[in-house]
């Protein structure tokens, strides 16, 4: 068996992540936080298999996804009801920056989080793998 456990992030603001969080993941919650031997705040949000691990910096170097630097462009995650998810985005003031309806086995939103990251969610509408990752539509 091969699963992702954990996602790790490095933030300036905790409490504006987990709000993002809970948000797009209602049955998420706190795992758990506390100081790490530097003195920095971390905190795990998730549910009991799955979590993203919130590392508290000091300063932000303002890295774009999709640049010129190396680093993370964006988490992707399935998800069964993508209309409830944006209206749950929306009305805690998360706008989309992207949609992607344009393929018959599956639609996308992307959102930027506070920290500038930014996250697709993706809903099928077929268990067929042969559909779900048609490259040519």
């Amino acid at each position: 068996m091969i699963r992702l456990e954990h996602a790790n992030l490095s933030v300036i603001d905790a409490e504006a992540m987990t709000t993002f969080i809970v948000t797009a993941f209602p049955e998420f919650r706190i795992r758990g936080e506390g100081t790490d031997a530097q003195g920095r705040h971390w905190r795990h949000v998730g549910n009991d298999d799955f979590y993203v691990a919130l590392q508290a910096v000091a300063t932000d170097a303002q890295r774009l996804p999709y640049g010129d630097v190396t680093g993370l462009n964006h988490l992707g995650w399935e998800i069964d009801d993508l209309e409830a998810l944006e209206a749950r985005m929306n009305d805690a003031g998360f706008a989309a920056n992207m949609t992607a309806d344009d393929h018959p086995a599956r639609k996308r939103r992307y959102f930027y989080d506070p920290e500038g990251n930014d996250w697709e969610f993706v809903s099928y509408s077929t268990s067929l793998s042969t559909q779900r990752n048609d490259y040519s539509s």
